[in-house]
């Protein structure tokens, strides 16, 4: 599983940025962390209300490893809401090499194996699969996309989980790059069990306005932060633009999650003050905006 959370290349801190109108922290929106097996304890011991796994990792696992790790998150007592990383590169998405059967295999193992742990969130980002391959047809790899995902739905609705379609930036694929791209995905597969995640950091290295926030309106189930400055942990509100993503959240009624995914040197000192920035500054203000 992962490293511990110290040395974590990649940590993913789930908080709460969207407050109720009268300022307060709404009850339906959970806060969590991203952690490896290892860190269980430590997200339940810092006051997390769950936490969030390597769903390609818990697939790795071998039967007797999933066991131990399912009776480990049982005996801890904290929730497994949510889970990323959901398909490993080397099962491929789009382009020729695309295999169904391996494809219903990986989902049927990992998606039945997170439902034992609880989760009810998967992130489908997975970049390096779904990358269309030099030479490829982008309209049939388009195609593909809403194949999969279509083949996906009644997986995911079999199993209690909702997927989360996540649009990453240039430099980690070259499909779907943009909320109102990612947007376009889920209206093209039209299944309720898949939804959109918006991420701070990929529509800002994008140039994208939070304006498609409005437009997306409930089909946002999942959000992604990070300082664009470097991806690293939001700590100041003056660092980045955030505001009107935020006001657009809580202009759309929005109750999910939102993962902070971002690098630190030192999540001891940075989770907490993230946490604080966050529920300090980014909470909704009096009267809704009418959706676009």
């Amino acid at each position: 599983m992962l490293q511990p959370v110290k040395r974590l290349p990649l940590a993913c801190l789930v908080l709460l940025a969207a407050g109720a109108a009268s300022g307060q922290v709404p009850a339906a929106v959970r806060v969590g962390v991203c952690v490896g097996a290892g860190e269980i304890e430590a997200a339940k011991a810092a006051g997390f209300d769950y936490v969030e796994i390597n769903a390609s990792r818990v697939a790795a696992l071998t039967e007797e490893e999933f066991r131990q790790l399912a009776d480990r998150v049982a005996r801890i007592g904290v929730p497994v809401e949510a889970a990323n990383i959901f398909i490993p590169g080397a099962i491929k998405l789009t382009g020729p090499e695309v295999d169904p059967a391996r494809q219903a295999a990986h989902l049927e193992l990992t998606l039945g194996r997170l439902e034992k742990l609880g989760v009810k969130v998967v992130v489908l980002g997975s970049g390096g699969a779904r990358r269309v391959p030099d030479g490829f047809s982008r309209d049939e790899a388009w195609t593909q996309l809403v194949d999969f995902c279509r083949r996906l739905a009644p997986i995911a609705r079999a199993h209690g989980i909702t997927i989360a379609v996540e649009p990453l930036r240039r430099q980690e694929t070259n499909i779907v790059n943009t909320a109102r791209e990612g947007l376009a995905l889920v209206k093209a597969v039209d299944r309720p069990e898949i939804q959109l995640l918006v991420d701070y950091y990929h529509m800002s290295e994008e140039g994208e306005s939070a304006d498609v926030l409005l437009e997306a309106g409930k089909a946002i189930v999942h959000t992604h932060i990070a300082n664009p400055r470097g991806r690293v942990y939001p700590l100041d509100s003056a660092e980045s633009n955030y505001a009107p993503f935020f006001e657009n959240l809580c202009a759309i009624g929005y109750t999910g999650r939102l993962s902070i995914e971002a690098s630190t040197k030192d999540f001891a000192a940075e989770a907490p003050a993230a946490l604080a920035m966050l529920r300090k500054g980014l909470v909704c203000g009096p009267g809704p905006k009418a959706a676009r």
